[in-house]
């Protein structure tokens, strides 16, 4: 699995979330878990959580770090699982960081208290199974009540690196714990 963090800011709007985007636009082949900085800002035409849909939800933030990740299977339910997993790595990074257990997880969305700190989804194309997860870096003009890196005191481009590096070895000791195993009869 590859990993790349690109320079830059990138807006995100929800068109990211589609099959081979690590490949066309940071030539990272294969299955892949990219990051970037950027605002966020989804609009209807690009949701594709219908539950937001349905309630008029605004995806928007000046200032988020986002990952894409491409499994390039069609699995959802996995698909979940792994959507899952990545919000359990940033939460234990992220209470690691803090010295303490204030972040908390519910499902696949992370909060201090009653402040929201990311965003996320697992969806699939044709091809791949793909998940969208940002963490808020700025908790200003939000349209909920947010916190972000910032109010952490976290530099978003070593946390992206670590929290990337994680993911890979957990989707990596998964794979062995599932290769070095018998079938039983």
């Amino acid at each position: 699995m590859n990993y790349h963090f690109a320079e830059g800011e990138l807006a995100y709007t929800g068109e990211q979330l589609r099959s081979n985007f690590a490949y066309d636009r940071f030539g990272v082949i294969g299955d892949s878990i990219v990051s970037f900085c950027g605002t966020c800002d989804v609009k209807k035409e690009w949701m594709v959580d219908m539950e937001d849909l349905r309630a008029g939800s605004e995806i928007r933030s000046e200032s988020m770090l986002h990952f894409i990740v491409e499994h390039h299977e069609t699995d959802l339910e996995k698909n979940v699982y792994r959507q899952i997993l990545l919000a359990v790595i940033v939460k234990d990074l992220l209470n690691d960081r803090l010295g303490k257990a204030v972040i908390q997880r519910r499902h696949t969305d992370l909060y201090d208290g009653e402040a929201k700190l990311s965003v996320s989804v697992a969806t699939l194309s044709p091809v791949s199974s793909l998940i969208h997860f940002g963490i808020n870096i700025s908790s200003r003009n939000t349209p909920v009540t947010t916190r972000g890196l910032d109010d952490y005191g976290i530099n978003p481009r070593g946390f992206a690196d670590t929290v990337m590096k994680q993911y890979i070895r957990e989707i990596e000791d998964t794979l062995h714990a599932r290769y070095k195993v018998k079938w039983v009869r």
